[in-house]
């Protein structure tokens, strides 16, 4: 399988557009927060159903320090989690699926017809604000900490799947569908932005 897309170059910056958090005047905020577009071809023979997944794996482990270290031990933040997208669709067009931060997430994001969005671990991160707090579904874009000093990845994956329709909860994760994948994977393709909020932070 192959994947590409016209909002942004593999391994290069991610433009604002598709990010959820972008400098202010005052400090940063929230950004246009659209999905980019994404579209994959050469799917295998046999193929009844996509699933997607838009991982960050550079989130710091401990965001108290003043300056976090681009050496601190990370972990995984999911941005996006799809399954059920129709075999015959093989493109999501640019501010589909989100455009824009909703307070509280979005109850029911956009997407190809048929298919079923996930959680995304904004709902963790902001279970403790009034605010914010909700079930975040579908994409919402990059907001890495501003004092951080690593690069961001944000990997676009792509699953071709031999089931229409995947078994997962209702409530499902990224977690819950890389689970339920297994056994199912006829082919798989990626492809990566990076973003920053520190201007420290160079390519």
């Amino acid at each position: 399988m192959k994947i590409r897309s016209d909002s942004f170059e593999h391994r290069q910056r991610l433009p604002v557009e598709f990010a959820a958090g972008q400098p202010t005047a005052d400090g940063h905020g929230f950004a246009p927060n659209r999905n980019p577009h994404l579209a994959w071809s050469d799917v295998p023979a046999g193929t009844q159903s996509f699933a997607l997944l838009c991982i960050d794996p550079d989130v710091p482990t401990d965001a108290d320090p003043a300056q976090i270290p681009a050496d601190q031990p990370r972990t995984d933040f999911t941005h996006w989690a799809m399954v059920d997208i129709p075999a015959d669709v093989q493109a999501i067009a640019a501010g589909s699926c989100s455009d824009g931060v909703q307070p509280h997430g979005k109850a029911e994001p956009q997407g190809p017809a048929g298919s079923r969005q996930g959680l995304n671990d904004y709902t963790g991160w902001f279970a403790n604000d009034p605010a914010m707090r909700g079930d975040w579904r579908g994409y919402d874009g990059a907001f890495p900490p501003p004092h951080d000093l690593r690069l961001h990845r944000y990997f676009f994956r792509v699953f071709a799947l031999d089931v229409a329709r995947l078994d997962v909860p209702a409530r499902f994760t990224a977690g819950d569908v890389l689970q339920a994948m297994q056994g199912h994977v006829l082919g798989e393709a990626s492809i990566y932005a990076t973003y920053s909020l520190n201007p420290a932070v160079k390519d």
